[in-house]
């Protein structure tokens, strides 16, 4: 038999560059923690760290040859996953993959969405929630970029994110991938439903990828009892700091007013 010809997937990674005291940085820990993925033979994984414009470069970062460091023209997430998507797709690597520098993914996260994409155009999952101290929070059914993996000649098709957005450029992506017709699978937990009619009874986030992730969108369970993406909560969060700060409570809602004037609803 044939062995099949080697395949890519670019981990797009934005990062500050930020790290408990006397830790790795958190870039530097997601980055491990991917290394140990349960995939195929044939693929390989190449990192892209987007950065702010006047990042300090540790040395120990720098000197990798599977990262690639790609300066923003800002400093916001959105700049920073855009430059480092966009050195992705010019360098023809056959996957896009995100993930945020203080999450990580269960090491059968990519055996699973890469079985997804053999059938569909992007994958997306929910994530178990834990604190800087690794208790756990809660389960978040919300399709947050760390879960996202699709083919590159679907970045390039969707396109970048809104940078003029600062809270919700995640919906807005979702909301041109729901545009562009792409087939989509959210990936759940082994337990949780993935009917309209029971996930709106006890899980409605679930229920919201069904009814605003746009007509491509299905929900499938994994065989793990919990999420395949693990998210650190904490006080610098975009969402505590729309829970707690009222001027970013007023930005969030704006944006939000924006999405439903362009997409007819808040787009999951």
């Amino acid at each position: 038999m044939q062995r099949p010809a080697d395949r890519s997937i670019a981990v797009v990674v934005p990062s500050r560059l930020a790290g408990g005291a006397g830790r790795k940085l958190f870039v530097e820990q997601a980055i491990e923690a991917a290394g140990t993925q349960a995939i195929q033979r044939g693929f390989h994984l190449a990192f892209f760290i987007g950065i702010d414009l006047d990042a300090q470069i540790p040395s120990s970062l720098g000197a990798r040859p599977d990262v690639t460091l790609a300066r923003s023209q800002g400093r916001s997430q959105a700049s920073a996953i855009n430059a480092a998507a966009n050195a992705a797709a010019a360098q023809n690597h056959d996957f896009i993959a995100l993930l945020e520098d203080d999450d990580q993914w269960e090491p059968n996260f990519l055996a699973w969405a890469l079985a997804c994409l053999e059938s569909c155009d992007f994958v997306s999952s929910n994530q178990l929630e834990v604190d800087a101290e690794e208790r756990c929070v809660r389960v978040n059914d919300f399709p947050t970029p760390s879960g996202w993996i699709m083919a590159a000649d679907l970045w390039r098709k969707v396109g970048p994110f809104d940078e003029s957005l600062r809270w919700h450029v995640d919906n807005d992506w979702l909301g041109r991938l729901a545009l562009s017709g792409a087939r989509r699978v959210h990936l759940v937990e082994a337990t949780a439903p993935i009917t309209l009619q029971s996930s709106a009874q006890v899980r409605p986030w679930i229920a919201n990828v069904l009814t605003q992730g746009g007509p491509g969108s299905t929900v499938r369970r994994h065989l793990s009892s919990r999420p395949l993406v693990r998210r650190t909560v904490h006080q610098g969060s975009g969402m505590h700091q729309i829970a707690t700060n009222p001027m970013a409570a007023a930005e969030s809602q704006s944006e939000y007013r924006q999405l439903i004037s362009r997409y007819g609803r808040i787009p999951w």
